[in-house]
């Protein structure tokens, strides 16, 4: 048996890296699994490629705007229609910036903050209102990073958004307790993706060399954590932001 067997999750960003990685970690450790993603032709496609992995029976996919409460009701009542109840939470979709502070525009802050912190907002409210009226607790796990601790050369909405969802799980984690509903959050340092894999080496060697451990993150290494913190094996763990980062410091 799995550490999240029984347990029905809803897992944003679910269609590609550190969230499709943290989908099949929880079906492979017994949960019922809502992968939500942008667009419905990802969300197929995600599907699709979990079904050549023997996983069929226990994940569904959904596609809802998540900065629209209505849109994130209706998709979470389906899962609620198709598995019975909700669970877990993982607030894992995002986008990153890069662009300099004289070069921000208006329109690319406010899609970051859109994504990395009311999307938050609007999916945690929505399972809340599932999990409070359940009455047995839950577990929502938010995906921070390190930069919202120590930010960033550039792209400053960044990592200000990532200090929001910290905030964020600090505060909900006290308010939500009284309902057994924990809040925690992770915090990937670097992590082996896509947009890591786009970088040039004479980038990517110094990260590296700056790692105690000797290497950048894996995404199984975030899901595992992801995992640990929607089990019963953290029953007496929230408001924490876990740092998975290798020990990596600026």
């Amino acid at each position: 048996m799995g550490i999240v067997e029984g347990k029905v999750a809803i897992v944003t960003g679910g269609t590609r890296g550190i969230g499709f990685t943290i989908v099949r970690e929880f079906l492979k450790n017994g949960a019922k699994v809502a992968l939500a993603g942008s667009r419905q032709e990802t969300v197929d496609a995600a599907l699709a490629k979990l079904a050549e992995e023997g996983f069929t029976d226990n994940v569904m996919g959904i596609a809802p705007s998540l900065t629209d409460p209505d849109s994130v009701a209706a998709a979470f009542a389906s899962v609620v229609d198709r598995f019975g109840r909700l669970d877990v939470l993982c607030n894992n979709a995002g986008v990153s910036s890069r662009t300099p502070l004289v070069d921000y525009t208006l329109e690319e802050f406010n899609k970051v903050m859109s994504i990395n912190v009311t999307a938050v907002f609007v999916c945690t409210q929505a399972a809340a209102r599932i999990m409070i009226e359940q009455g047995e607790g839950g577990s929502i796990v938010n995906t921070s990073s390190m930069v919202g601790k120590y930010g960033q050369p550039s792209g400053f909405a960044y990592p200000t958004s990532k200090f929001a969802v910290n905030g964020l799980t600090l505060s909900l984690a006290r308010e939500l307790a009284k309902h057994k509903i924990r809040v925690n959050a992770v915090a990937p340092g670097v992590t082996h993706t896509d947009m890591v894999d786009a970088l040039p080496d004479s980038v990517i060697k110094p990260l590296i060399e700056s790692i105690p451990l000797g290497r950048m993150g894996e995404p199984e290494d975030i899901a595992c954590a992801c995992l640990y913190l929607a089990s019963d094996m953290s029953s007496y763990v929230s408001g924490a932001v876990l740092p998975v980062d290798g020990l990596s410091r600026p």
